[in-house]
């Protein structure tokens, strides 16, 4: 009995020693809060952390879908207030929706993608109003064309539509392609930056 005891206590001796040796892991950015606000579009939401801007809910009907989209940020929300940062996202977004503002300026956080969904997002972030790009274009300035429908995968996955503008992204063909807020609010931004037009007719 003893014995057992001795070797049990020597064991998570050992382990503790290991696991001294081992570098504790870089803390990640934490969430602060988000908000939820309204637009001539509709509601949208904005999360931050403490890097940067990380989540932007598309415009939603009500702001109670927005809400429920932005608990799974895990983010206090923010009545009537909101910091200094999310008002200037809040503001440069409203600008955009209204045709008044082309780029925005905005601290971003990535680090809840992987290396390579960062990788694809920076590509998007290239991509300038009025402009529109293939997969393809993309996926050849992240390792090549063969990581076509990787880079699908994670602009499906972007987190901050609209300021990573994933809308600007078109399938080789020169038709819509997909978009995580669905076609009819793909078709409305690209009817504001005027490349609606640039895209084959729909049948």
């Amino acid at each position: 009995m003893g014995d057992k005891n001795g070797k049990a206590h020597g064991a998570r001796a050992r382990n503790n020693r290991r696991d001294s040796s081992i570098p504790p892991p870089v803390p990640r950015a934490s969430r602060l809060a988000s908000v939820v606000f309204q637009t001539p579009w509709g509601w949208m939401g904005i999360s931050e952390t403490t890097k940067g801007i990380d989540v932007v809910v598309l415009p939603q009907a009500s702001r109670q879908a927005v809400s429920s989209k932005l608990q799974a940020a895990s983010a206090e929300l923010l009545e009537g207030q909101a910091s200094p940062r999310l008002r200037e996202a809040q503001e440069q977004l409203i600008e955009y929706l209204a045709g008044r503002r082309q780029s925005f300026d905005l601290p971003l956080d990535l680090s809840e993608g992987t290396s390579f969904q960062q990788k694809v997002w920076r590509t998007l972030l290239r991509i300038s109003y009025g402009r529109l790009r293939s997969y393809q274009w993309v996926a050849v300035r992240v390792g090549g064309s063969q990581y076509a429908r990787a880079v699908g995968n994670a602009v499906g996955a972007n987190p901050m539509p609209i300021v990573i503008p994933c809308h600007r992204i078109v399938a080789q063909d020169a038709s819509l392609g997909g978009f995580s807020g669905g076609l009819p609010t793909k078709r409305k931004l690209l009817t504001l930056e005027g490349t609606l037009t640039q895209l084959r007719p729909e049948r």
